[in-house]
């Protein structure tokens, strides 16, 4: 038997061996020293409303080109350790003909895959959402493997407020997030488990906290309890602030304290890596934020990133789709994945992972 939560025990060996050793092998290329993950998963409407802030119309082509821009930057299997891609990413190629989860293969990066199908009100709960996708899931994994996925990622969505989230929420899509866990392993694919507790807000950090607490620790309730293997799974949450309507901004120690206090109280040592994500943070909060809980470490999971805005946003802002800003774009990518990736190192310069 093999531990969950405190108290709570699971059927060992649940994955065949050959499985288990495909998903470690995932994981360790996933958590690779100084490297993390870049969140290229974008929903339509997502990338629509990033391209229009910076006056490109997003159709097939822009966001094909984009995507491309990413993946060929020079270098970027030395700082990116894999890629969640978006339906349409995954079966869109390069220039020259290339789908693109072989050409992140040949440079160095896992290719991933979002597989939920977004956010949807949640019946009889005003202002609260439930992520859908669980349909037909086993089928779009299978799918999925063929077109190159290694592993895949299901975000679910939390609201602070007055009440919120309240507990039907989080306990409907904790479910979903286990579901989709144990599919993703019987598939042969490491699952990314996101809980996110929305920035977007004037709540307090100690509100965010007490969600975040709340919808981890249900989170790995529900994994157990639908036999997810703990060892063969990431978490991805959100950073413990305040609301970004606050109005005051907590310190950089304030929120890496928090969100340190968070994970030792819900995640278990069994479960490999933490790989954050930075919704509302500017690219220097971000990484400021992961290196300082680094620095407090050492901790039983490896702590990386798997950032999308905080990466991509100064990417964006410098090729404006001119193709005569690719090499300098690049260039911008190559760096801010560069300082991310050195957030990862303990206060003497040693990775901790």
């Amino acid at each position: 038997m093999i531990s969950g939560e405190p108290g709570v025990t699971v059927p060992d060996g649940t994955l065949p061996a050959p499985v288990r050793r495909e998903l470690e092998g995932t994981i360790g290329r996933l958590l690779a020293p100084g490297k993390g993950l870049l969140a290229a998963d974008e929903s339509f409407s997502t990338i629509g409303r990033r391209f229009e802030q910076v006056g490109i119309a997003s159709t097939e082509a822009s966001r094909r080109a984009f995507r491309e821009l990413l993946f060929t930057a020079p270098g970027i299997g030395d700082q990116i350790s894999g890629v969640i891609l978006f339906d349409e990413t995954i079966r869109q190629r390069a220039s020259d003909g290339t789908p693109f989860p072989r050409l992140l293969e040949e440079r160095g990066s896992v290719p991933g895959i979002k597989v939920d199908l977004g956010a949807k009100p949640l019946a009889l709960a005003p202002g609260e959402s439930v992520t859908e996708g669980l349909d037909g899931l086993r089928e779009r994994l299978a799918e999925y493997r063929e077109l190159g996925a290694r592993f895949t990622k299901w975000r679910a969505v939390l609201v602070v407020g007055p009440g919120l989230p309240s507990d039907n929420c989080v306990s409907v899509n904790a479910h979903a997030l286990a579901r989709f866990a144990a599919l993703s392993q019987e598939a042969g694919l490491v699952p990314i488990v996101e809980p996110e507790v929305l920035a977007e807000g004037d709540h307090s950090l100690e509100q965010s906290y007490e969600a975040t607490l709340r919808a981890q620790r249900l989170v790995f309730a529900e994994l157990v309890a639908q036999r997810v293997s703990l060892e063969h799974m990431l978490l991805k949450p959100n950073m413990v602030m305040a609301g970004l309507q606050h109005p005051r901004r907590a310190s950089v120690e304030e929120v890496a304290t928090a969100t340190v206090r968070t994970l030792r109280s819900t995640v278990p040592p069994a479960v490999p890596g933490v790989v954050f994500l930075s919704g509302g943070q500017t690219p220097t909060e971000a990484t400021a934020h992961l290196a300082a809980m680094n620095a407090a470490g050492p901790h039983p999971w490896v702590l990386s990133f798997s950032f999308s805005r905080a990466i991509q946003d100064p990417v964006l802002e410098t090729w404006r789709g001119d193709e005569t800003k690719v090499a300098e774009a690049q260039a911008v990518f190559a760096e801010h994945a560069r300082l991310t990736g050195l957030a990862r190192r303990g206060p003497a310069g040693r990775d901790v992972s």
